[in-house]
């Protein structure tokens, strides 16, 4: 039978022997966080603007192509090395790693493990699914919960937790959208889920968001707020709000005063590590500049990343 499905196709001029983004992307930024140096943004989307020099910068490449969820990064003249996969990777503490392997059915949202004490983990949000994916997760320790910030990001809530033994976790604003969750938030109280665990709804960009903070040391935000390298602050996407901007104005007053933490991990955007008192000072600042927001038309490409 004739195979008619369309080779992915070069969008930028590169030489033959080199590295190069191709038309799948969706300039969903994981790339750009992980090899800063070398992918940015041109055009609406991103691109290889330098070549790796070394074996550090040729892991940093890797570690993109590996989490890139439409698998753009590219090179001519060979396949990725599984050797150079580095996920699930530490990021600069040995209690969160980062999944990789950003799944194209959640927008290419970053995924977590959480390390809890005892040498069980916790997930917030997934990677792409993928027997050998969690037979490597489950080679960590054991998986007790799998916390899903929003409705965005549930593609493969179900099937890891089914494969790995784990609760599954949603707010009941977003239900429906796995209305086989095991346990349901309601309202908009913040609750201890587990030790030195709290889910805090946030209701904004869906009705159904909620920010995980762990040991009041680790902020998982899912989409309700990241860290913009455009303007070197926590951000909201104003410009990606599902639900209600009012009501994420309205929910970050109602629980910025409660809300420590020095790791900031959103789904979308950049990552930060700062000091407590710095990120609680930024996100009073954000929540005042929330309520200056008015409701305004989806557009993905307004986001400031």
């Amino acid at each position: 039978m004739k195979n008619d499905a369309r080779r992915p196709a070069r969008t930028q001029t590169a030489p033959d022997d080199a590295w190069y983004v191709d038309d799948r992307c969706t300039n969903c930024d994981v790339a750009r966080q992980l090899a800063p140096g070398l992918v940015a943004e041109r055009g609406g989307r991103s691109e290889i603007v330098r070549q790796p020099r070394d074996a550090a910068e040729e892991r940093q490449l890797h570690a993109a192509a590996f989490a890139c969820p439409t698998r753009s990064i590219r090179h001519p003249a060979r396949r990725l090395d599984p050797a150079l996969d580095p996920y699930p990777m530490p990021l600069g503490t040995t209690d969160v790693l980062l999944c990789g392997h950003n799944s194209p059915h959640t927008a290419g949202a970053n995924s977590y493990l959480l390390r809890r004490p005892g040498g069980t983990l916790m997930m917030v949000d997934t990677p792409r699914w993928s027997e050998p994916l969690a037979a490597r997760y489950e080679a960590l320790g054991p998986l007790t919960d799998i916390l899903l910030t929003h409705r965005d990001h549930v593609a493969h809530g179900r099937r890891y937790a089914d494969r790995l033994g784990a609760r599954l976790w949603i707010h009941e604003g977003d239900l429906d959208s796995v209305p086989e969750a095991d346990h349901v938030l309601r309202g908009t109280e913040s609750t201890e889920i587990a030790a030195g665990v709290l889910a805090h709804p946030l209701p904004g960009h869906t009705e159904g968001s909620v920010v995980y903070v762990a040991d009041e040391r680790y902020c998982f935000s899912g989409d309700s707020f990241y860290w913009s390298r455009t303007t070197g602050d926590v951000e909201v996407a104003d410009s990606v709000t599902w639900f209600s901007i009012e009501a994420l104005a309205a929910s970050l007053a109602r629980t910025v005063g409660r809300l420590r933490f020095e790791w900031l991990l959103p789904g979308h955007g950049d990552r930060k590590h700062l000091p407590a008192a710095d990120m609680a000072d930024r996100m009073r600042r954000l929540a005042a500049r929330t309520r200056e927001l008015r409701p305004r038309p989806v557009d993905f490409t307004a986001v400031r990343w």
